[in-house]
């Protein structure tokens, strides 16, 4: 209850101070494990999804977040601590948990916030936690909400949810399989850029 009310206040507060546009929310599945995977601008990206997508969001996110009111609000949003340098084995089991229950989980698979805007190098590894609960792979990019940066006055910000990936039932999980499908996600999610600034 109180995420949905937390959610509906924030979708309004950035379709007015963001101008938030959102695309693409067919792509989510109504059901099920699923992993939306973005790039990564801003301390704003995790709530900007959360309420861009139709689905309650949970996201790993730096411990230091976890500041008091600061941290409640993340809590609410369906965050949970992260420690960063180094594999967090809690974290890791968390996200897996979220997924095996059939909810929902954002990762950002570059591991850290883009200081030039462009899309990074993603972190090895980055879809095993899908892998765990064969969970469908929604790419997403986040568009403006590094305006700070860019010096801008009024944001104006979009998030695109793109075609979803699968895992096959028949399909072997291995090192190179993970690899092969994080560069082609990561392929989409820059498509998915290009397109939203066009």
């Amino acid at each position: 209850m109180i995420y949905a009310v937390v959610k509906v206040i924030l979708r309004v507060l950035f379709a007015v101070v963001l101008r938030m546009r959102v695309e693409g929310t067919e792509n989510i599945p109504k059901e099920g494990p699923l992993v939306i995977a973005s790039n990564h601008l801003s301390l704003l990206d995790p709530p900007v999804i959360g309420t861009a997508a139709t689905r309650k969001v949970h996201f790993m996110a730096k411990q230091e977040l976890f500041v008091p009111i600061l941290g409640d609000i993340y809590k609410i949003l369906g965050a949970f601590p992260v420690r960063r340098g180094g594999a967090d084995r809690a974290a890791i089991k968390r996200g897996i948990e979220i997924l095996q229950s059939s909810q929902v989980l954002a990762i950002f698979p570059e591991g850290t916030r883009s200081k030039t805007g462009k899309l990074g190098k993603a972190e090895p590894g980055a879809l095993m936690m899908a892998s765990k609960a064969m969970a469908t792979i929604v790419p997403c990019c986040v568009i403006g909400t590094d305006f700070q940066r860019q010096g801008r006055i009024w944001p104006k910000v979009t998030v695109r949810f793109g075609k979803p990936l699968y895992f096959s039932a028949d399909t072997v999980i291995n090192k190179e399989l993970l690899h092969n499908m994080t560069e082609d996600l990561m392929q989409r999610i820059a498509q998915l850029q290009e397109g939203a600034r066009a």
